[in-house]
């Protein structure tokens, strides 16, 4: 039996110690999907589908800005936590626009729209009737 071929790894990192990548936090990304892998003895993998990456912003502290690092962070409607933080990074606004740009391939190819993300207790009445002043 022949194995299924694997999606092509777009970009990967560690975290990184000023700007030495000693971290046991590694980080993956494929067009469909972004793997955080943590831990040495005891290790956790996560995996989330970029569909579901409702918005995504960037962090960069004095420090990380001297050791040309950033955090960016994921916020998903439908994880445990609601955040991804991909901790002192390299390259933090590539990884940022790259990270964006697969998010919106994503949605496009899901046909996910903004409106399967929020809260689903908000009825839809359609058109507002209320009179303009």
């Amino acid at each position: 039996m022949k194995p299924a071929s694997l999606p092509a790894i777009l970009w990967k990192d560690r975290k990184h110690f000023l700007w030495f990548p000693w971290s046991f936090t590694r980080y993956t990304l494929d067009e469909n999907r972004l793997y955080v892998d943590t831990g040495l003895l005891n290790t956790r993998h996560e995996e989330t589908l970029l569909y579901r990456v409702v918005d995504i912003s960037m962090h960069r502290s004095l420090a990380q800005r001297i050791f040309g690092t950033g955090t960016i962070i994921l916020y998903t409607k439908v994880d445990v936590s609601g955040e991804i933080h991909l901790k002192n990074i390299k390259q933090t606004e590539d990884v940022n626009r790259l990270l964006s740009d697969l998010i919106e391939k994503a949605r496009d190819k899901k046909r996910v729209v903004g409106k399967e993300f929020y809260d689903a207790d908000i009825p839809d009445d359609g058109p507002d009737d209320t009179p303009q002043d």
